[in-house]
């Protein structure tokens, strides 16, 4: 009987006062946290572990391993990786057409000024 592994559950969460995105992602395999920034220290990294397993975004045995000590880090990944994080292509494109027109009007701008200014010479 064939078996279909399950997809990792992914969950994101953001802490603005550190300016760090972390991605936590719950498979069977075990749980892999990507953050922006390596700006947690070590007993922050069992708290979180601690809070994510007794809100119930991980598995609760995680709940009790994050308090064990030494071995708390078993089946857990601790990577620091932005790769996951996707920038939105209307916002790429908002963005874009915004500097079209302002370029196109920075330069229409300047043309003018440099036009009134060989007029102005000329007389």
């Amino acid at each position: 009987m064939p078996t279909h592994a399950m997809p990792p559950r992914c969950y994101e969460f953001q802490y603005p006062e550190l300016d760090t995105l972390i991605l936590v992602e719950a498979s069977e395999a075990g749980v892999t946290i990507r953050a922006t920034c390596d700006t947690f220290s070590e007993q922050r990294k069992r708290s979180f572990i601690h809070e994510l397993a007794a809100e119930g975004f991980i598995p609760e045995d995680y709940e009790w391993r994050s308090q064990a000590g030494s071995d708390w880090s078993h089946g857990v990944r601790w990577l620091v990786d932005i790769s996951w994080l996707r920038i939105d292509p209307a916002v790429t494109a908002i963005a874009r057409r915004f500097m079209v027109r302002l370029l196109a009007g920075g330069f229409l701008l300047w043309f003018a000024l440099m036009a009134g200014l060989f007029l102005f010479a000329a007389r």
